[in-house]
């Protein structure tokens, strides 16, 4: 079986987060998917079932190094990116879908090289005290943002973030997971990921820089995760962050471990709902096969 690996918003090779792409998977049982996430140890890698055709759909699971997971930002793209390249090549289409657990996923490819996907609407489902993820954090409660806006529970597709808005870029860089704290807060939630996000950037012309710490996953920190910053784009335009019924931002994540990223991500009010977009760079680094 051939693979390939990628970086996913990544803006330079080396950088972004890497995702293991393995085709022609429809053989493989879930046991064997899992063993091999667990050899190539990235954050993600994704196994391409089966599908094509006129539409263009693939069958695609997805497992991080300890679980399965019903969807994954970096995957969706970097997953579609290699099916565009590798398996459809000429005449390049301008659009992939994937069959996740969640649910299809679009993905389309820009001009200027950038892949975007369309997720899910955001989904709320609770709040919790500053004090708790300040312990999780092990920061001062004074570092957590609220009472401007709450730590909050999202998901845009079966995967849940504690979304935690921080004052500054230094506590962002001094955030350590408490493992006994972080184990006993996951005991009770849906979201076993934290996502927290400071408005002061490394770089001017991004808008967030932000960190995600997954260890339930296998994942101790996460250099980009676009299903996270999806559920942040909903958790701030739902918030009245900017002004306005839209918005277009720039998050950087992965610098605190040396795997810069960028994310881009817009939203916009549809009724009710809101539509959620995120998207980035995928940059080819290497490609082998499965013995």
């Amino acid at each position: 079986m051939r693979y390939y690996i990628v970086d996913v918003f990544a803006e330079r090779r080396y950088a972004g987060n890497p995702l293991a792409v393995v085709l022609d998977a429809g053989a493989l049982s879930d046991t064997a998917m899992q063993a091999i996430a667990r050899e190539m140890h990235l954050s993600e890698t994704a196994f391409v079932r089966s599908g094509g055709g006129e539409d263009r759909a693939y069958d695609v699971r997805i497992f991080t190094p300890e679980h399965e997971v019903p969807f994954a930002g970096h995957p969706a793209l970097g997953t579609a990116y290699v099916i565009r390249e590798e398996v459809l090549q000429e005449p390049v289409p301008p659009e992939v879908r994937l069959n996740l657990a969640a649910g299809q996923i679009p993905v389309s490819f820009a001009p200027d090289g950038i892949a975007w996907m369309r997720q899910n609407p955001p989904v709320f489902t609770g709040e919790f005290s500053p004090d708790t993820l300040a312990g999780v954090l092990s920061l001062p409660e004074t570092a957590i943002d609220p009472p401007r806006f709450p730590v909050e529970e999202v998901s845009t597709g079966g995967l849940p973030f504690i979304i935690v808005p921080v004052r500054s870029l230094e506590s962002v860089r001094r955030a350590t997971i408490d493992r006994d704290a972080y184990e006993a807060l996951i005991r009770t939630t849906a979201a076993k990921a934290v996502f927290i996000f400071c408005p002061e950037p490394y770089r001017p012309e991004n808008t967030f820089n932000a960190r995600v710490f997954a260890d339930h996953f296998g994942v101790p920190e996460d250099p980009a995760t676009g299903s996270a910053n999806g559920c942040l784009a909903g958790y701030l335009l739902r918030h009245g962050y900017f002004s306005g019924d839209s918005l277009d931002i720039r998050v950087e994540q992965g610098c605190e471990i040396h795997r810069p990223s960028l994310i881009r991500c817009r939203a916009a009010r549809r009724g009710e709902s809101i539509a959620v977009q995120v998207g980035g760079r995928v940059i080819p680094v290497a490609r082998g096969e499965l013995l």
